[in-house]
């Protein structure tokens, strides 16, 4: 088994559909702003580790996944809120 390869955060993938509902991508951020944001959102977020996105699908109540986006949401603004005044200094 090869953990890389078998299980990862599920909130991983939210942050990344969310980054990409935002319009926040390569085209218009650096690669480096986007990995540092990603790394904010995701340590302000409890792991939830998976090894199939189905299972969470099928079995995931529906109540859990909107907290879920919210919670993406919220960090994500966090995160850039942040950024926004490191970037000011």
């Amino acid at each position: 088994m090869k953990l890389h390869d078998d299980i990862h955060n599920y909130y991983e993938n939210l942050v990344i559909n969310k980054l990409q509902q935002m319009n926040i991508t390569e085209e218009n951020k650096d690669s480096d702003y986007l990995a540092d944001l990603c790394c904010l959102v995701l340590n302000q977020l409890p792991p939830r580790y998976i090894r199939y996105e189905v299972d969470m699908a099928f079995y995931m109540p529906q109540a859990e996944r909107l907290q879920m986006e919210m919670n993406v949401d919220s960090a994500i603004r966090s995160a850039i809120k942040f950024l926004t005044e490191r970037d000011k200094r």
